[in-house]
């Protein structure tokens, strides 16, 4: 049985290269909603949380109160795809909003960046800066040598 231990740094290593994710959520109606995310993930050799700097909209708010849960997918021109399936917590209280903006500004290139570039985030406290936490239920690594036939090895975890 694969564990999360045995498919996170794996994941960790290809999302923070790919960087962008395509993050999808379903609105009331059922229909799914795409949007292109930059999430960051942090992992302490038992648990894998990703955070997202992003502005609380209205439909990301009302999609995430129908349905707590997110699925991002990462892919790059080698082939080169990972997903996290996750539920999604919007975090609101000031001192997770300041450690995720300070996760963001100190991480290395290319996961890092400065996030008062953005218009509108001058600093955490503004109401256009939200932090949203990803807790994954299932990941899954699929290295594009794998689809070209170069070998390697498609890793999978689903936890609950």
């Amino acid at each position: 049985m694969t564990t999360l231990a045995d498919v996170a740094p794996a994941f960790l290593e290809m999302a923070h290269t790919i960087v962008w994710a395509s993050a999808a959520t379903v609105d009331r109606k059922g229909r799914p909603r795409s949007r292109v995310l930059h999430p960051i993930w942090e992992w302490d050799g038992r648990e894998l949380v990703g955070w997202i700097g992003t502005g609380p909209t209205p439909a990301k708010r009302a999609h995430l109160d129908h349905s707590p849960f997110m699925s991002l997918n990462y892919w790059a021109p080698s082939q080169d795809t990972c997903v996290a399936e996750c539920r999604a917590t919007w975090a609101f209280d000031l001192e997770t909003r300041e450690r995720v903006w300070n996760l963001l500004k100190n991480a290395p290139p290319p996961v890092g960046y400065d996030p008062a570039m953005i218009p509108g985030w001058n600093e955490p406290r503004d109401d256009a800066f939200a932090a949203l936490r990803l807790d994954p239920w299932h990941l899954r690594v699929f290295p594009g040598t794998v689809l070209l036939g170069r070998g390697g090895e498609v890793l999978s975890w689903s936890g609950g």
